[in-house]
């Protein structure tokens, strides 16, 4: 028997106790649940009026477009099309996709360009800036000495100017900055003579049970590696160069960083703190040093950028004195700045080293400068003079 509503075989058929009609379970069941009432004889109907009949298992007759060859060929005819369709509008989907992709690859592209023109613009006049502050500033707050030194800063950018290729003039250390230097060291060294040991010196046996507390990732993972690490007391704030080209200021009771010091193309290989932690100095592989000066806002900004290194920047030290530092480098010379201005007053080399400098310190008192080079030696220099003194002197100046 068929069902009285689709007048198909049902799959789960049912009779009406009322009317004896045989339904199909889902259909009436649906037709009650909107209209509560046999769709047949219109009489109210409930699912409780309804009876499941039990039968075997009933096998649908094959359509009509199956029962011969032709049919069967029309079937698969609709199919394929209805296949073809889907493909078509696949297609199409794909070269719409492919279009906008291409767009956003382009604009990517052409923002990446303007980001890198702008960063071009941007260090051209910081750099500009900080040719200005080093030239001009030091005639204002210095003595004659600087001011002359003034005068051949700005014949050595007119020569530079003219002949790019020709090596830059440095005025050299003036009298003034020497009897400065000098008044530091006398101060100084009466105080080392006389200091004691200190009874908080931790001893040996304390030192070999310390152990780890903490560990923080202060530099990206996918270039990993810390190079240098300075560390500013009693404020308890660290700063380490990595090889990811970044130096990063670290408040070590907060376990916070303070700030990232980005600007070097390559990583960054000595830092070290100046003028109470206002100032970080920060050396590099990419031939230049960095000098960045703490804002407002507790970031470090870039305030002088210096090249005056052919090669690979790999030492900073500050003088006791926190108004000058000496970068040390591979092209076998260290030069000899004045940190406020950024100004080089001297670049030293030893025509007999031919081997780069790799470190570098000053002694605690200030006026003897150590340098490590390359071929396994290390360089006193007396900086008064700016004179390689012989290795027999070594420990009687020390």
């Amino acid at each position: 028997m068929n069902c009285s509503i689709s007048g198909e075989v049902p799959e789960e058929p049912v009779v009406s106790t009322k009317s004896g009609l045989l339904f199909e379970k889902r259909l009436i069941e649906r037709h009650i649940s909107d209209y509560g009432k046999c769709p047949v004889t219109g009489e109210p109907l409930t699912m409780d009026d309804i009876i499941p009949v039990k039968t075997g298992k009933i096998a649908k007759s094959r359509p009509v477009q199956a029962a011969s060859i032709p049919g069967m060929l029309g079937m698969f005819q609709i199919e394929w099309d209805g296949l073809m369709l889907s493909s078509f509008a696949l297609e199409q989907q794909l070269h719409t996709a492919r279009q906008e992709l291409s767009h956003a690859l382009y604009q990517h592209d052409a923002a990446c360009r303007v980001i890198a023109r702008l960063k071009k613009e941007r260090d051209e006049a910081r750099e500009l800036l900080a040719q200005a502050e080093r030239q001009v500033p030091m005639a204002a707050t210095t003595s004659a000495a600087n001011g002359a030194a003034l005068s051949y800063g700005k014949r050595a950018a007119e020569e530079e100017e003219l002949d790019p290729g020709s090596k830059k003039i440095h005025p050299g250390i003036s009298g003034d900055v020497i009897k400065e230097l000098q008044d530091c060291n006398a101060a100084l060294s009466q105080q080392r003579k006389r200091r004691q040991i200190p009874a908080t010196l931790a001893p040996v046996d304390a030192l070999k049970r310390y152990t780890q507390l903490n560990s923080y990732p202060l530099h990206k993972t996918n270039k990993p590696g810390i190079l240098s690490l300075d560390i500013h007391y009693p404020k308890d704030v660290i700063a380490t160069g990595g090889v990811d080209s970044t130096a990063v200021v670290f408040d070590l009771p907060s376990g916070q960083i303070v700030s990232t010091l980005s600007g070097h193309s390559k990583r960054v290989t000595s830092v070290r703190f100046a003028a109470e932690g206002e100032l970080v100095v920060t050396g590099s592989a990419d031939k230049t040093v960095r000098v960045w000066q703490n804002s407002e806002n507790g970031n470090y900004d870039c305030r002088h950028t210096l090249k005056d290194h052919n090669a690979e920047v790999q030492a900073v030290t500050i003088h006791a004195t926190n108004k000058y530092f000496v970068s040390a480098s591979l092209d076998g010379t260290w030069c000899f700045y004045d940190l406020a201005s950024g100004f080089c007053l001297a670049q030293v080399a030893d025509a007999s080293e031919s081997e780069g400098y790799t470190s570098a310190a000053f002694h605690p008192d200030g006026l003897i400068l150590g340098a490590g080079t390359s071929g396994a030696q290390v360089k006193i220099w007396d900086v008064k003079s700016q004179v390689c003194v012989p290795e027999e002197l070594h420990k009687l100046l020390m």
